[in-house]
């Protein structure tokens, strides 16, 4: 028997996490989970030290004094959630858009109008410290009642160089408050701001010969993101920023292919980044070339329909093709949606994942999407103690009920949210 356990969960009527194997899981093996029904799982010191069957983890641990033990009640439990893909930090909204995009403007259209992405830019310039992170906080504490525990945090509202430095050291606050890991990247690419519309190429330029190395330098951010898309940034200026980024250490991300087809994962297959991310309009010879290359999709299936496009998540063209595949909430102005569960059943009525296929998309697949799978998405022994427990039957209704929300959330063995 172990030392003393600070927490005990019995009476979990399924624990449902991946398989172990290797990470991403791609293709079938996206659906290996491994589904332990009338479980128990023992946390110490924030790590799991006991998995399995109620009985034998029971013989295993004993409950050290003054630790808690909780009983699951026949309920689902789930690793945390990660999310590989928001957009979280910004200030305001864009609510009143919506009647807009009802009457048939497109995203880039209401761009170009000055509203969508640069609305949100002007109010988050303007926003001091104190109103971003509280606006942002909130938004994180309900990504943490719905589940997640992990969560990529992009820059990109700001689009100047101190701007997006002063954007991106505020995320260690936000993940002090929230009590969420977040992982930093760097958008500063994700629109070529007002002043610079006549030329966006010195915007680059100030981009690869300025802000990249200081973002390097002072270890802001772990990944350096583009829009590459019609209006945004081009295939040649997008290759440029993401070199830069890639000779400077940093992780590399790219939109690609969202609205229309940019060449955008070709570029994101050519340079073996490390997620490419909407992915909606990607032709199956570019599938292709992202399964040969290892990239992973990282696909926001609940964007499209808060964009009221016709478009949808290739969730299964992806994981036919053999392409590692991720979900996020897109978290954004533009998608104001906090819940993995949402994202979930997305994926799966829309997207057409298998309960199992987007689970693994939100946990291991995703972990891996912001280099966090050593220690994110998975439950078992000597990993973080971060796990949601619903109050359902089964993992796969998750994606099922859709808008599901956890009983209770744990972080590091720490019970941080109830429903």
């Amino acid at each position: 028997m172990s030392a003393g356990v600070d927490l005990l969960v019995t009476g979990i009527g399924e624990l449902a996490t991946l398989r172990t194997g290797p990470v991403p899981r791609v293709g079938a093996a996206a659906s290996e989970l491994s589904v332990v029904a009338g479980a128990a799982l023992a946390v110490r010191g924030g790590v799991f030290v006991a998995v399995g069957p109620e009985r034998k983890v029971r013989r295993e641990v004993r409950l050290r004094r003054g630790g808690t033990t909780i009983d699951a009640g026949g309920g689902t439990i789930v690793p945390g959630f990660v999310d590989p893909h928001t957009h979280v930090l910004y200030a305001g909204d864009r609510a009143d858009e919506l009647t807009q995009k009802i009457g048939g403007m497109t995203y880039g259209e209401i761009a170009a109008g000055g509203g969508g992405l640069y609305r949100t830019v002007r109010l988050t310039r303007r926003a001091p410290a104190p109103t971003l992170l509280a606006e942002t906080s909130a938004r994180l504490a309900r990504m943490r009642r719905a589940g997640t525990t992990t969560a990529e945090v992009k820059s990109g509202y700001a689009l100047t160089h101190s701007g997006e430095l002063r954007l991106l050291s505020l995320i260690p606050k936000l993940a002090k408050i929230s009590g969420l890991d977040l992982i930093p990247t760097y958008l500063g690419a994700h629109a070529v701001p007002p002043e610079r519309a006549r030329d966006p190429d010195v915007y680059v330029d100030e981009i690869v010969r300025r802000t990249l190395p200081e973002v390097a330098h002072r270890r802001l951010a772990k990944f350096a993101d583009v829009f590459c898309e019609p209006g945004f940034f081009t295939v040649p200026q997008s290759e440029r920023i993401l070199r830069a980024a890639l000779s400077l250490g940093l992780g590399t991300k790219i939109h690609a292919d969202e609205f229309v087809y940019s060449g955008g994962a070709a570029l994101a297959a050519a340079l073996r980044v490390r997620s490419a991310e909407h992915l909606l309009t990607v032709p199956a010879e570019d599938r292709e070339a992202l399964a040969r290359s290892g990239v992973t999709a990282v696909l926001l299936p609940v964007t499209p329909f808060a964009s009221l496009s016709p478009l949808r998540s290739p969730g299964r063209e992806m994981v036919d093709a053999g392409v590692p595949v991720a979900i996020g909430t897109d978290s954004s102005p533009n998608s104001p949606v906090d819940a993995m569960p949402v994202a979930i059943a997305h994926a799966v009525h829309s997207a057409r994942l298998t309960p199992a296929e987007a689970l693994t998309a939100a946990t291991v697949n995703a972990a891996h999407a912001v280099g966090a799978a050593d220690g994110a998405g998975v439950i078992s022994v000597g990993r973080a103690a971060d796990f949601a427990l619903f109050d359902l039957a089964s993992a796969d209704r998750i994606a099922y009920r859709i808008g599901a929300i956890p009983k209770a959330v744990y972080r590091r063995g720490k019970h941080v949210s109830s429903a």
